[in-house]
């Protein structure tokens, strides 16, 4: 770690409060990021929406958040525009907030390394390889080696897996009985077979996570609505502290994910609080959960009964180890600050 003081800008994405009140893991990231940065010593800037909360100086790039605008590029652009419009004042730029910001990394003076937060199959994959052709002093961040796979061309200056604040998850040692799913409603994620993994178990399950887009909306109803009852429940978008106690008192949390899930934030969170993990080989899962330490690792839908019985013999405490041993905040912001020293050596 350099213990050269530097001037740094860290782009968030535009659409949540840094750190966000519910759903939003990148954000997270970002928020931790930026105040352990700060607590090091570094000049650091946060450019983020409306209502965040930062150790570090805070520039709004919006009054306040554009959920409701999720995905859309002209509020994006905007975000990387005035996000980038001071950039000389900046030894590096740290960005998480996009492919807008990453398209006109070259309009700068300063370093932009950006960390892709994203999978980087098909379209997206394309999409930042012509970035990175228009951009040639741009350097990338993964968050898992998986995630690279499809695009190992991309220069590559760094791969920082996520971290937790883990005084933000206190850690239990006791277990419950329901199955737990926390993500959003999308096929992806695998709500709908988080749901028949707890009927074939004849398990209560709870499900909690974001629904707000119309794809969402439409998911929800036509796989998840038709099957709740007093055993199988929506929770809604819960808080960060009923998603604590949700997880603490969870017998284990199903990842039933259908796609290269690039890293997985839930993943952490759940073991930090004591309770593993039982998820599906896709993406970073392989090099997040340590198979019989943290959680089950299987290949087929079919599996998870058997994982979840397996999971059962994993000690609390050993999910909590995990996390602390290999995804400490202090790993992560050196590993950024290595990435740092890098481009600018």
């Amino acid at each position: 770690m350099s213990p050269q003081r530097l001037k740094i800008a860290v782009v968030a994405p535009p659409w949540l409060p840094v750190p966000p009140e519910r759903y939003g893991g990148v954000e997270w990231i970002v928020s931790l990021l930026a105040d352990r940065l700060a607590e090091l010593g570094h000049d650091v800037t946060l450019y983020a929406c409306g209502g965040s909360i930062t150790q570090a100086n805070l520039v709004t790039t919006s009054d306040d958040a554009n959920l409701a605008r999720y995905g859309q590029l002209l509020p994006e652009l905007e975000h990387a525009l005035l996000a980038f419009r001071d950039a000389g004042r900046y030894d590096v730029i740290s960005d998480h907030s996009g492919m807008a910001a990453a398209a006109i990394a070259d309009l700068v003076p300063t370093p932009v390394v950006h960390t892709v937060h994203s999978p980087l199959t098909d379209e997206p994959g394309r999409m930042y390889r012509l970035i990175a052709e228009r951009n040639p002093r741009l350097r990338f961040i993964s968050t898992s080696l998986k995630q690279r796979e499809p695009a190992e061309d991309l220069p590559w200056i760094a791969n920082c897996p996520s971290a937790l604040d883990l005084d933000a998850y206190p850690f239990a040692d006791r277990r419950g009985d329901y199955l737990l799913f926390l993500g959003r409603m999308s096929p992806e994620k695998g709500a709908a077979r988080a749901i028949t993994v707890a009927r074939e178990m004849a398990l209560p399950l709870k499900l909690a996570g974001k629904m707000h887009e119309a794809d969402e909306r439409a998911y929800f109803s036509r796989e998840i609505a038709p099957h709740l009852s007093d055993r199988i429940e929506y929770l809604g978008e819960v808080a960060h502290e009923d998603k604590v106690r949700l997880l603490q008192r969870a017998r284990c949390t199903l990842f039933p994910i259908d796609w290269e899930e690039p890293f997985g934030l839930v993943m952490l969170e759940s073991m930090a609080c004591g309770t593993p993990v039982v998820a599906m080989r896709r993406g970073a899962v392989s090099e997040v959960i340590a198979p019989g330490a943290s959680g089950v690792i299987v290949d087929r839908l079919e599996d998870f009964p058997g994982a979840v019985a397996q999971a059962d013999a994993i000690e609390p405490g050993s999910c909590r180890d995990h996390v602390e041993t290999n995804f400490s905040e202090v790993r992560m912001v050196r590993s950024y600050l290595d990435a740092f020293a890098a481009i600018l050596g």
